[in-house]
């Protein structure tokens, strides 16, 4: 199908519910589709997480690529806003997933969802934030942390630290954590998926182009084989030379690695 075919299809999906809020701010609204159900049958779920260096974005251009594949599958699919570093610096945007995840798992019942069969998955920094929904203890203190069954990271930053200064630098990543900010650097650190990586972390699916010159290739890399050596369930597939972001024309090949991930967990609808 032509991608601009695809794309103005996926936009014909309408949400179930849109700009639900999750929490006090204008920003954190959330849109739920919600595939029929069968007698009302509990259906696994997948959290969207969009990405823009936590500076832009927006969740509707999440619809073709990230909506839309998992809603045909029959996942209810619940598609995430939340503060960018114009509303509010880091930790913002960590604090608002974290709590769009509590809001799903408070409200799977009236949207016949399966709390046990949660997934989240994002693109760049939303692939970061997705990594954190799910893999931050509540030790850190960032908000609410519950069960998340998968987390399918697609081109994410594990590092933060990395970006913030030096020569991987990234002007986004200092705009949401600026040089005003106090012990930056281990700040940073706190708000990186490699800091809490341990045996009871979520399965994870990484997904990342190894021509990628915004987000190195190398985070997932690192990612994964510190998962691994920690030994939680972890894959990476290398989309070969790809750039940073989604490439419509691979979106089967992608979706081709991801569904039998999902299916060995136990994680695809019936």
């Amino acid at each position: 199908m032509p991608v601009s075919l695809a794309f103005a299809l996926a936009l014909a999906i309408e949400p179930a519910q849109a700009n639900i809020s999750y929490d006090q701010h204008p920003e954190t609204v959330l849109d739920v589709y919600s595939p029929a159900s069968a007698g009302g049958k509990k259906r696994p779920a997948v959290i969207v997480i969009h990405g823009g260096g936590w500076v832009s974005g927006e969740k509707k251009a999440m619809i073709p690529n990230f909506v839309e594949p998992y809603f045909n599958k029959g996942f209810v699919v619940i598609n995430v806003e939340y503060r960018l570093a114009k509303a509010a610096i880091a930790p913002a945007a960590v604090q608002d997933v974290l709590n769009a995840a509590e809001w799903v798992r408070k409200n799977a019942d009236k949207y016949n969802i399966d709390s046990k069969r949660l997934i989240v998955t994002g693109s760049s920094a939303g692939a970061h934030l997705s990594l954190m929904a799910g893999m931050t203890p509540k030790s850190a203190g960032f908000g609410p942390t519950g069960k998340i069954a998968a987390i399918v990271n697609c081109w994410g930053i594990t590092d933060v630290e990395d970006q913030i200064e030096g020569p991987g630098e990234r002007a986004y990543a200092v705009e949401w954590i600026p040089p005003s900010v106090p012990e930056r650097r281990q700040f940073a650190r706190k708000l990186s998926p490699m800091t809490y990586v341990r045996k009871d972390n979520p399965p994870v699916f990484s997904i990342h182009g190894d021509a990628d010159q915004t987000v190195p290739y190398e985070q997932g890399v690192a990612l994964t084989k510190a998962l691994m050596n920690a030994k939680v369930t972890a894959e990476l597939y290398c989309l070969r030379g790809a750039k940073h972001g989604f490439p419509p024309e691979r979106r089967d090949e992608i979706y081709s690695q991801v569904w039998p991930f999902l299916t060995k967990l136990g994680l695809m609808p019936e």
